[in-house]
């Protein structure tokens, strides 16, 4: 079985939480819940009725974020500042693990080719901000 489907929007990394006190913990980064509804509903259309993924899966993720206006605009550059690939991998997978389209990310063993890229600087590349992903059982 493979999936393979596209969020747009602001991917949002999961980063730390800030301590409220009684034991109420928060988000530190408000991007974060709209982005992990996002993938949600989305890998909730991609399966359909299926049954979720189980057993070992490969899963890439190339996530596609604005390119700063202060980025040169002819040549190709790469996003090697905040919001950390492993944070921004994090949020999706919990995403999809909420969304019932795998049933626990630790049945994720390989990662394949999961970067951060700018919009039409990489063949995955989205024209906007999003992410790609592809789910897919290994057998």
């Amino acid at each position: 079985m493979r999936y393979e489907f596209v969020i747009y929007g602001s991917p949002a990394p999961q980063g730390s939480k800030r301590h409220l006190g009684n034991g109420v913990m928060v988000e530190s980064c408000k991007r974060v819940k709209p982005w992990r509804e996002s993938v949600k509903w989305t890998a909730l259309q991609a399966r359909g009725t299926n049954a979720p993924l189980d057993g070992p899966l490969r899963c890439t993720m190339v996530f596609t974020l604005p390119k700063p206006r202060s980025a040169p605009k002819r040549r190709r550059t790469w996003p090697d500042k905040k919001p950390d690939l492993s944070k921004l991998v994090r949020s999706t997978e919990d995403a999809l693990t909420e969304s019932g389209i795998i049933l626990d990310d630790a049945r994720i063993v390989d990662f394949g080719a999961t970067r951060k890229v700018f919009p039409n600087e990489d063949p995955d590349a989205l024209d906007a901000p999003g992410a790609k992903i592809v789910l897919e059982a290994i057998t």
